[in-house]
């Protein structure tokens, strides 16, 4: 497959893949016809965009192939079942089945936050209703929807395989909800927007050092719920929070498109804006707002962020308030990442051998986030010889090619520094 089709067909499925999937669901209301006819559309795609050219519309052009196989297997399955010419009218038609509703309240008219409450869907465990949105909906890849809770990739692609089979048989509709469904499935949705950003933000594996588009479509996803819920605190909270990290976007990614580190990036070119927004939102928050843990987190990781946005220079950064942030976090919802990112804030505020320490009571299995960090730290300990061996084992763990690109460079410069 040519570059310039291959490029464009990566970039049409990581941009739209909800949207075409939830144009698809409201008219054919068929899972498990729809998720199979977008792969059959992608491959086709493939196959004929490097002797064709890549389409005016490559999205359009994704529907409508994907359109045409699920009509196929209607088609089989009308021939089957006897009842051809019904379903096929009302398909060949486009016309969308009529959903009967006790109660008229508003109805959720953006697609992705739509399908994102679908997939939300009481009957489905939190913790799968996200992976199955994240890996559906947002199209965050498996490795990735694994590593962002924590657990080996066949497990998880086992979990989502049962969450779109759950819903499959249990015959769970994929209707246009109405926002009155949002208060009890807002935690979750919450949750599905935060490790969709943290996905964007830092992507596992791929090409890209940041996927801005996925962060992007996270941070909008919460504006748009928070539209419908004006005054919900874990809204707020996390609204802030991606809005202080996201406010870097621009100045992490050098023009070679290599890493910048937080200490060497041009803070002229973060988006001064989305910092004044996040430090207006975070003040709203006082105790008597936050009574959840959720929320809670969520604030204190936004003040860890605020932290940073707020400091003029990378030398002004108070990291010792950083790292008693984290103390807090540790209470309130401790995780390994809050361990690893405690670890740091405690080496820039009491030296490398203080973060080495505190290192060793950080488990992420899979992730090369903790042995790069070793890595580094041992550097600045002057431990040479453990700092190459640190960086060979991030090297072998991390699937991120940028990452990777940068990994072994700093293990070449400390080769021939000796």
């Amino acid at each position: 497959m040519s570059g310039a089709s291959k490029d464009a067909l990566e970039q049409v499925v990581r941009e739209e893949w909800g949207r075409l999937t939830a144009l698809l669901l409201a008219r054919y209301r068929r899972l498990d016809l729809v998720e199979d006819a977008l792969g059959d559309a992608v491959e086709a795609a493939a196959r004929t965009w490097p002797a064709d050219g890549v389409p005016d519309n490559p999205a359009a052009w994704l529907n409508t192939a994907a359109s045409r196989r699920v009509l196929d297997r209607l088609r089989a399955e009308a021939m089957r079942q006897r009842r051809g010419p019904l379903l096929l009218t009302e398909a060949e038609r486009g016309q969308e089945r009529t959903v009967v509703m006790a109660d008229t309240g508003d109805l959720v008219e953006d697609d992705v936050l739509r399908l994102v409450l679908m997939c939300t869907h009481p009957a489905l465990a939190p913790e799968a209703a996200s992976a199955l949105a994240l890996r559906l909906v947002l199209g965050v890849s498996t490795h990735d929807v694994a590593r962002l809770f924590l657990v080996p990739e066949p497990t998880m692609a086992a979990r989502i395989t049962r969450a779109k089979k759950k819903i499959v048989a249990a015959g769970i509709p994929f209707s246009v909800p109405r926002a009155d469904v949002l208060p009890d499935r807002l935690d979750t949705v919450a949750q599905t927007a935060y490790l969709a950003f943290t996905a964007g933000y830092a992507p596992g594996s791929g090409a890209d050092l940041l996927r801005a588009d996925l962060a992007g479509e996270a941070v909008r996803l919460v504006r748009v719920v928070l539209s419908l819920r004006p005054t919900e605190p874990v809204l707020v909270a996390l609204l802030a929070l991606m809005l202080f990290q996201h406010s870097r976007r621009d100045a992490r990614v050098g023009a070679d498109g290599g890493l910048v580190l937080l200490a060497d990036q041009d803070r002229s070119r973060w988006h001064t804006e989305e910092v004044e927004e996040a430090v207006r939102l975070l003040r709203t928050l006082g105790p008597a707002r936050v009574v959840t843990q959720q929320c809670a987190a969520y604030v204190v990781q936004a003040r860890i962020a605020a932290e940073h946005a707020t400091a003029e220079t990378a030398a002004n950064t108070r990291w010792d308030r950083i790292v008693g942030h984290y103390d807090v976090l540790l209470q309130i919802m401790p995780s390994p990442a809050a361990r690893l990112g405690r670890a740091v804030a405690l080496a820039e505020a009491e030296g490398p051998r203080a973060g080495l320490t505190a290192l060793d009571d950080v488990h992420l299995p899979g992730s090369h986030r903790p042995a790069a960090v070793r890595a580094e730290l041992l550097v600045r300990a002057g431990s040479a010889s453990e700092a190459r061996e640190a960086f060979r084992e991030a090297i072998a763990l991390c699937r991120n090619e940028a990452e990777l690109h940068y990994l072994r460079e700093r293990l070449a410069a400390l080769a021939t520094s000796d």
